[in-house]
């Protein structure tokens, strides 16, 4: 079960993003700034951290900088009542991965949470393979038969994603959501260009192949 930890100093926020979590079957702690959030991170183990910005003590901002900069690459999920650019790009320069202005929408909330752990757990896993084929994650290689061939990032991403699950149907909009993330601006004709691709450049490999389900979205299949 996924550990998710929250910073929100308002009391009645971090009860309701907590009653909201737990009803989707996580394990859910509360803390009330970024100091006692920090601690909560050293004394035990998070898959995934919710913080508001403007937190007592320590900020979102202070609070995500440390933990990047020794090292913890928790997913983060900021929160906060601004609704400016310069609010968003300081969060994502701090080391932020996804971000949500109030007020917030929980069941929202609860889509971006999902998104953000499947994409961290298909990078803890850093390799996958199917049949003879080895797709790596710190190098973006996918290897078959002794020759290697190096992916850019968002095409290794979309077929790790479905090599990791074969036979599974994934949408159109799941992928987008899981590999462009939720704040993306391209619409998902960008993963049929990219399934065009990942099929010319894998026509003849002899593990798998990519299956269109009309109407729906696309599969890998063992061969």
């Amino acid at each position: 079960m996924f550990k998710i930890l929250i910073a929100e100093d308002d009391a009645e926020l971090n009860q309701l993003f907590r009653h909201v979590l737990t009803k989707n079957g996580y394990t859910v702690k509360g803390v009330f700034n970024g100091r006692e959030a920090l601690d909560a991170l050293e004394e035990g183990y998070y898959d995934l951290l919710i913080s508001d910005i403007m937190m007592p003590v320590m900020d979102g901002y202070a609070l995500v900088r440390m933990l990047r900069e020794t090292g913890n690459k928790v997913p983060v999920l900021m929160i906060t009542a601004k609704d400016a650019f310069d609010d968003m790009r300081l969060g994502f320069l701090s080391g932020t991965d996804d971000y949500m202005v109030k007020p917030v929408n929980v069941n929202e909330m609860v889509l971006r949470v999902g998104a953000l752990l499947r994409r961290a757990q298909m990078i803890s896993e850093r390799r996958q393979g199917i049949g003879e084929t080895v797709l790596e994650c710190d190098s973006l290689t996918v290897s078959t038969g002794g020759e290697s061939v190096v992916l850019p990032q968002k095409e290794f991403m979309l077929l790790y994603k479905m090599v990791s699950y074969p036979g599974k149907i994934f949408t159109r909009q799941q992928l987008m959501d899981d590999i462009w993330g939720y704040e993306s601006d391209s619409d998902t004709h960008t993963v049929d260009v990219h399934i065009s691709r990942l099929r010319e450049r894998f026509r003849d490999n002899p593990d798998f192949k990519i299956v269109t389900m009309r109407g729906v979205g696309y599969k890998v299949v063992k061969t």
